[in-house]
């Protein structure tokens, strides 16, 4: 192969470091955009962060007056840190487009004080309360029935 000439290979660079300079001005972008929401279990608190993790809004409904102070800051405590660690998974996923797997976004992960959504820690969701139907025996199921006075 022969070699490139001074001009084009300045050229070719010059694209080079122009399309970098457009992804990660689309990855500035993109991280701007991120946030993430949480809200409790009952309802009646709603937490929302930026890509930071900074709580950029807390709405507290009605229904909790008269709750233990405790209970509510313990809830909004819980739903922040499922905020953070929902935009920590996003601002993940786009430094993953962006730098692809290795060192540099090792580090990203690294630097994510709550973890991120997605990182293998995640709470296991609860299993619905209604189960499939009984598929026993007949013999089995009248022998031992369910406990339906749960």
């Amino acid at each position: 192969m022969e070699p490139k000439e001074p001009d084009e290979w300045l050229a070719q660079y010059g694209q080079k470091i122009e399309q970098a300079k457009q992804n990660a001005e689309q990855a500035k972008t993109h991280l701007g955009e991120v946030g993430g929401s949480a809200t409790s279990p009952d309802g009646l608190i709603t937490v929302t962060v930026n890509a930071s993790g900074a709580v950029t809004n807390l709405i507290l409904r009605p229904a909790l007056r008269g709750e233990d102070p405790e209970r509510i800051s313990g809830a909004i405590m819980t739903a922040i840190g499922t905020a953070q660690r929902a935009a920590a998974g996003q601002v993940v996923q786009i430094m993953t487009d962006f730098v692809g797997d290795g060192p540099a976004l090792d580090f990203v992960k690294a630097n994510m004080p709550h973890g991120y959504s997605g990182d293998g820690t995640d709470p296991v969701e609860p299993e619905p309360e209604i189960q499939r139907r009984d598929t026993r025996p007949d013999d089995d199921y009248f022998t031992n029935p369910p406990d339906v006075m749960a």
